[in-house]
């Protein structure tokens, strides 16, 4: 992720030509003040009072001192396996089989393979539990041999990786001395666009950073995913907020923070969570087994245009068209074939394709599920149960 600082410049700007607006008002009042005492002959002036009262911006404190204990940093040692490109070494012409072979570039008859590339990597995460375990992005501890916890207290903690799920970027670690520590509780209710929301977290390795601002959006498709479903907040994230929680009022998570939008390389005020209903969905299965099941009907599917709504007779252009039905699929045993239009899962109605990604990628592998489909001007009803979805 990259970042871009505010622009406290342009901020100061405006907070001169404001204070240079107050002046000019109050030199005008100045002026009216000396006219209306040269007129009426009188020996002092009016002072200026302000009518109205004052709005009081509203404060976090309490807040911050509420959840900010249960927030970690996450430093994290990785190793990843150096490219090479091995070949025979009975390819290369003699003189390059001679060179490798007398400065010791010969293992086994191939050229010797490159040392592991040690690297290392940044982020945010917060207890879930009282015993250790905490919530942080796949994408800050992808590769990790080494993971380590800093708490809000400046202790660092040895943790461990429970397990990962790349398709939502989330990871589960958990603290491997165990103790009791100071944790947070997912969202039940979903946030409201125009919600106020804090951020809390570690960005540019500077810990403990809080950030606020509002709920942008809801919904969005960044692109990262077939299952994205990212919350738009404007509260600014950088380098090192990955993974860290975005809190309510109520000091309750209600988003995992994963990734920034930034033309320009820097923060510009766009930045996407991932929703806690999802967050809630994947730890129980990651703390549980270690990995996620999702189900699976086996079938390509696009999005429904008005164009296609209106070749096939559909009233509105929703659902989600089905492109193939995999062979021997749950889809495909069902009856389920190229050109149905799947319009409702279970009774609840399909928006577009990603609406129906995700709702399948809900139901645990061997769910019985009702899909409904329109085909050649009527819908019926298809009874099957889910698979599993294959590994990535």
């Amino acid at each position: 992720m990259t970042t871009q600082n505010t622009n406290r410049k342009s901020f100061l700007r405006r907070g001169t030509l404001l204070a240079g607006t107050a002046i000019l008002g109050i030199g005008l009042a100045a002026g009216l003040a000396d006219t209306a005492f040269m007129q009426n002959d009188r020996a002092y002036a009016q002072p200026i009072e302000l009518s109205g009262t004052q709005t009081q911006l509203p404060s976090f404190a309490d807040l911050v001192d509420k959840v900010k204990p249960a927030v970690v940093s996450v430093r994290v040692k990785t190793e990843v396996a150096a490219a090479s490109d091995q070949q025979n070494l009975d390819d290369l012409p003699p003189q390059l089989r001679r060179f490798f072979r007398e400065f010791g570039g010969e293992e086994g008859g191939r050229m010797a393979r490159p040392k592991p590339q040690i690297g290392m990597a940044q982020g945010s995460g917060f207890f879930v539990s009282q015993d250790g375990y905490v919530v942080t992005n796949n994408h800050v501890v992808e590769h990790a041999v080494d993971v380590q916890l800093v708490t809000d207290a400046g202790k660092t903690l040895e943790a461990k990786v429970i397990g990962t799920d790349p398709r939502s970027d989330l990871a589960l670690l958990k603290v491997k001395d165990g103790g009791s520590f100071p944790y947070v509780k997912l969202a039940d209710a979903k946030p409201r666009i125009g919600d106020w929301v804090l951020a809390i977290g570690n960005p540019f390795g500077l810990g403990g950073t809080v950030t606020a601002g509002i709920v942008s959006a809801q919904g969005r498709d960044i692109g990262s995913g077939p299952y994205d479903d990212f919350l738009q907040i404007d509260a600014p994230i950088n380098r090192g907020n990955s993974g860290g929680p975005t809190f309510n009022g109520n000091g309750e998570v209600v988003g995992v923070n994963t990734a920034i939008y930034s033309p320009s390389g820097g923060n510009v005020g766009i930045a996407f969570a991932i929703p806690a209903s999802t967050v809630k969905q994947v730890v129980d299965q990651l703390k549980t087994d270690g990995k996620v099941a999702r189900g699976f009907i086996g079938v390509q599917i696009q999005p429904v245009t008005s164009e296609m709504a209106d070749a096939i007779g559909l009233k509105e252009a929703k659902g989600a068209l089905v492109a193939e039905a995999q062979n021997n699929g749950p889809a495909a045993k069902a009856g389920i074939r190229r050109g149905d239009t799947i319009t409702a899962v279970n009774g609840e109605e399909i928006k577009d394709a990603r609406d129906l990604s995700r709702k399948i990628a809900n139901f645990a592998p061997g769910t019985k599920t009702t899909i409904t489909l329109y085909r050649e001007g009527h819908s019926r009803d298809v009874t099957f149960e889910v698979g599993r979805q294959p590994a990535a």
